[in-house]
């Protein structure tokens, strides 16, 4: 369970805070002063930290720096209600992660908690790699003996320790942000922070406000000044993710960053200075989007000083049964289920699969197939692969509805991290998007069919396709 610090000298906020944060399933500690929360902090390993900037011993400035100073990694959101430029500026650069103005909003706050939350999971659990660190139980584990892997370990230790700009390629799936994390934490940098932003999963108007934030009136729904991840991130480290999705003007603002260390907040005309180290990655070709004109050359060649290409799983099939393995370990452990010994005619069928979704694809499975294991021998049996034709079948709804929750259970802390401020509406989109692709499937795209399948009209089912972007 993670925990968050709230310090507030209004009661009436620690409140508000609280209740729907421990509802969310954290554990929430509330203290109003300064010296009331130092000790808590030093006491326990908390999480995240939500600090008033005016509280009755101290400034929320001051006891940040004292916080930086013994826990450099621990996420600080900065709270108050006499909100300054100077303040949002200073807050930043003593390495709050965020700066919020009261009043606001629980779902203002509760985005704000999400993102610290997967901020803080990404620096403090370690990445053991069998060429740089032992096994470590409490950790995530980059698996594999296979000769295309020792290349990797190896290559992650020889650049670890250098600030040079690392490019690491490989499909979806592979354990790209895996890599970067452990070239991260093997690094100099290692207790400065670290933030991983997803070029892809960011709308491009977004995107260099994201990354080099803005003044406030820069552009419509800029009502306040924001400070952007290289400025938040100063001697640490950034991860771009899915650079190959970058749009060519902020892939300009990224190589000035690279070349000269410097940048401008959208809006602004202040030179601003950020000692960074980037990483890149990308599931694309490149040299490809390069020939298309869709990707800088000069950029690309300064993303990949140093390259890391993880193999796909299909070349290194000798890594499946370690990779099982340590999957059947964890997912049993995680789902609380009693599955205790893997029939060894299992790693045949796994052996004898393609995996175009990787080790990704590798780890639902198992995760699955221990969901529906009957018994203590995990068989053969139990695997289901993604594009498999035949489907689990039940024998009643009752049946149906129990299985369809226990197989929810163990993927609500990811949805919840993931949509956490707007979970209902978010999931709700997802699902009825799965059953319209399901239905158009299963009638061969015939929209009458579909929608007297669905049980909705045709004129709303021709909606939702435009909706979702759904070819009929």
């Amino acid at each position: 369970m993670e925990t968050i610090i709230v310090v507030d000298d209004d009661l009436s906020l620690c409140h508000f805070l609280t209740k729907p944060l421990s509802q969310k399933g954290y554990q929430v500690i509330a203290c109003h002063n300064g010296k009331q929360a130092l000790e808590i902090i030093n006491e326990r390993e908390a999480d995240l930290v939500l600090l008033d900037n005016k509280l009755p011993d101290r400034m929320g400035l001051e006891i940040l720096k004292d916080i930086k100073q013994e826990h450099p990694k621990m996420p600080v959101i900065i709270m108050t209600a006499f909100g300054t430029t100077d303040t949002a500026i200073e807050a930043m650069r003593l390495g709050a992660f965020d700066y919020v103005l009261k009043p606001f909003e629980l779902e203002e706050i509760s985005e704000l908690v999400a993102k610290g939350l997967e901020a803080n999971k990404l620096m403090k659990r370690a990445v053991a790699i069998p060429a740089l660190s032992e096994y470590m139980e409490d950790s995530d584990q980059i698996i594999g003996k296979s000769k295309a892997m020792q290349e990797v370990y190896k290559l992650i230790g020889q650049v670890a320790e250098s600030d040079v700009t690392v490019l690491i390629r490989g499909e979806s799936g592979t354990g790209k942000e895996l890599v970067a994390r452990a070239i991260y934490q093997h690094s100099r940098r290692k207790n400065a922070p670290f933030l991983a932003i997803n070029c892809a999963a960011i709308p491009e108007t977004l995107l260099e406000s994201e990354l080099f934030g803005h003044e406030k009136g820069a552009f419509t729904g800029a009502s306040k000044k924001r400070i952007g991840k290289f400025e938040q991130c100063d001697r640490g480290t950034i991860l771009l993710d899915e650079v190959g999705d970058m749009p060519l003007s902020t892939q300009a603002k990224i190589l000035r960053v690279l070349q000269e260390g410097e940048f401008e907040r959208i809006g602004g005309n202040e030179t601003i200075r950020a000692d960074v180290r980037v990483l890149a990655s990308t599931n694309r070709r490149l040299e490809e989007l390069i020939s298309q004109g869709k990707f800088r050359e000069d950029l690309y060649y300064r993303l990949k000083i140093m390259s890391i290409t993880l193999p796909p799983l299909k070349e290194r099939k000798e890594d499946i049964q370690e990779l099982t393995e340590y999957f059947f370990h964890l997912y049993n452990r995680q789902l609380g289920t009693q599955v205790r010994y893997i029939d060894p005619s299992l790693f045949n069928k796994l052996l004898s699969y393609n995996w175009l979704g990787n080790v990704r694809e590798l780890a639902n499975t198992i995760k699955r197939g221990l969901i529906l294991a009957k018994g203590e021998v995990f068989t053969a049996e139990d695997i289901i692969f993604d594009t498999e034709d035949r489907a689990i079948s039940f024998a009643n709804e009752e049946e149906l509805e129990k299985n369809l929750n226990k197989m929810l259970d163990p993927l609500f802390s990811d949805i919840l991290r993931f949509w956490g401020t707007g979970l209902h509406s978010n999931l709700l989109e997802k699902v009825e998007k799965f059953l319209i692709e399901k239905a158009l499937s299963e009638t061969k795209g015939n929209q009458v069919q579909a929608a007297k399948l669905l049980g909705i009209s045709r004129n709303t089912l021709r909606h939702r396709i435009e909706k979702y972007g759904l070819l009929s």
